[in-house]
């Protein structure tokens, strides 16, 4: 390994140079997340930290279709610019704009009316959907600014340029948390606002998000070659369509994953609403862990796609190779972490005794599946940066939905393991996944080797 790594150093210093903003930018969406959670865990108890625990379970299945459509763009600007085909790229981004404005009215409207009927109609504690109501409207406000932020986001790092997403996110965060406080809490005057406080301060982020994201790759002199091309009245459907063909699908990866612990979530409300509470208390944690992972995939790519766009199949190996020992090394550290802190790390999100002591063995088990989650996630990117996204989605759907979370539903309920046993579930999905997917890697590279050798040969 340690000779690899010396043989290899520069793959491995490209590919952290790159992911290292990445995967502040993509922790960004779930320390959103995770801020809203700590906040109403501390300062507004154990009905309202579940009612943001159902909001978000229902959410993010919402949310993670609209950024599998936006991250549609990233692969082709890599591979495109791989081609130096500057013109194609600015193409490709001013469809992606109004793919993901048209995807956002869209995904609002499923919320309004879709959410909100499945909260009231999926057997959970009256108290926290009435809670969770007014919550999860103002959330889903936040869906198209989020979307206009993602489409500038995902071209910039198609390009390789990454640091800026990371700045604008970091800033946009601490102004979350600020604001957060100030209106759970009521000061400055301000009259305390409960759980709907937290929807607001991540509405009024979202939106200057955005709006400095735009200002930036619009203005930025290290895209003007791109930009001048740029125009929101081109629209080709035959683009859209393009995007949409690679982001549909990762759409639908993101929500087979995020939508089976949703389910689990759901599962585990029906057991109580302090098992569900202190179910969000751990997924909180290992959702931190997954979006590290989650923007090591990304870099990977963006790597991929540009070494896939010129044909360096060479380069792509490598490139795959070490995505693959990062996150595992990474994923390690996390698991002890967990091992060791079980204890103490629940203290962070809720207050409740009896919360943190259910959750405290869920820590447990998270760490036994940060391995198997890190792998899946980047072989997730491997393919994507190939441009092979439908039979991972089917790899996706059959690991969380036929196996994960049909055993984590025997188990949690039949066997009456209890969240536990929900969590057992999730595991298996997660290593199902994780070693389908790369049988599948090494397969299409296996393939395209051959095909580069016959073509060489004749």
């Amino acid at each position: 390994m340690f000779n690899f790594y010396k043989s290899n150093k520069i793959y491995y210093l490209s590919s952290m140079a790159l992911a290292g903003p990445v995967v502040i930018s993509q922790l960004g969406h779930t320390l959103v997340q995770t801020a809203d959670t700590i906040i109403v865990g501390q300062f507004a108890g154990t009905i309202s930290l579940a009612a943001v625990s159902l909001v978000h379970s229902v959410f993010m299945v919402v949310l993670v279709i609209g950024l599998g459509i936006a991250f549609g763009l990233t692969p082709l600007i890599a591979q495109e610019n791989g081609r130096s085909n500057y013109q194609e790229c600015a193409k490709l981004l001013s469809n992606s704009f109004w793919l993901n404005i048209i995807s956002a009215i869209i995904l609002f409207l499923a919320v309004y009316y879709g959410s909100m009927y499945a909260m009231q109609h999926a057997d959970q504690d009256p108290e926290v959907v009435k809670t969770a109501k007014p919550y999860l409207l103002i959330l889903s406000l936040s869906i198209l600014p989020l979307m206009v932020f993602n489409t500038f986001k995902q071209f910039a790092e198609g390009l390789g340029f990454t640091k800026q997403a990371m700045n604008i996110t970091i800033w946009g965060n601490v102004l979350n948390v600020v604001l957060a406080i100030i209106l759970v809490k009521g000061m400055f005057g301000i009259e305390p606002m409960g759980v709907r406080g937290v929807g607001i301060a991540t509405l009024i982020d979202r939106i200057l998000m955005m709006a400095v994201m735009a200002w930036y790759v619009l203005s930025s002199k290290n895209f003007k070659r791109y930009i001048q091309h740029f125009s929101i009245r081109f629209i080709d459907f035959s683009r859209i369509k393009q995007v949409l063909k690679i982001g549909a699908p990762v759409a639908m990866q993101f929500v087979f994953e995020i939508g089976a612990f949703a389910g689990a979530a759901l599962i585990a409300g029906k057991i109580g609403a302090t098992e569900q509470a202190a179910h969000q208390t751990a997924i909180t944690l290992a959702a931190m862990t997954y979006m590290m992972a989650s923007g090591i995939a990304s870099a990977a790519t963006i790597k991929i796609g540009n070494s896939f766009g010129n044909k360096n199949y060479f380069r792509l190996q490598k490139f795959a190779t070490v995505s693959y020992h990062l996150v595992i090394v990474f994923m390690l550290i996390c698991a002890l972490i967990f091992a060791v802190f079980n204890q103490y790390l629940p203290y962070i999100i809720s207050k409740d005794l009896t919360v943190i002591a259910m959750a405290a063995p869920l820590l447990i088990i998270a760490g036994m599946f940060q391995l198997f989650d890190g792998t899946q996630v980047v072989g997730l990117g491997v393919l994507r940066g190939m441009g092979d996204v439908n039979i991972p989605t089917f790899i996706t759907f059959f690991a969380y939905w036929v196996v994960g979370l049909p055993v984590a539903y025997y188990l949690g309920i039949e066997l009456q393991i209890g969240v536990k046993g929900i969590w057992y579930g999730l595991t298996l999905g997660l290593l199902t996944s994780s070693v389908l997917l790369f049988l599948r890697y090494r397969y299409m590279i296996q393939k395209k080797l051959i095909t580069q050798v016959d073509l060489s040969l004749h």
